[in-house]
């Protein structure tokens, strides 16, 4: 076996982590806030829903992921969340998590 195919594989990998740890890194906080405004709509100002939408603010950053990702694979069925979430990807829906998370 050609020893630069392990070489060159372990590249690759190395390459497609640093590329997704990049565009995660490159979310800024701006834009996180901006994302969350839209939510408000549905979820209330800060997250903090007052009627039918869910209530977001002080929820876990795992359990708000989770469901957002279960919007995204429609795994989870809502009337208009798994249309919203698939257009985010992984990386700025766990940002999204983590900002509702820290409202208190």
């Amino acid at each position: 076996m050609d020893r630069r195919v392990p070489v060159v594989m372990c590249l690759a990998a190395w390459w497609v982590g640093a590329a997704a740890m990049a565009q995660a890194a490159a979310i800024s906080p701006s834009d996180v806030r901006l994302w969350a405004a839209s939510c408000a709509a549905c979820h209330g100002p800060h997250g903090k829903a007052e009627g039918a939408g869910m209530y977001l603010a002080g929820v876990s950053t795992d359990k708000l992921y989770k469901r957002l990702l279960e919007f995204k694979q429609g795994t989870r069925h809502a009337t208009i969340m798994h249309q919203h979430a698939k257009g985010y990807s992984d990386p700025e829906l766990q940002a999204l998590a983590e900002h509702f998370s820290k409202i208190k």
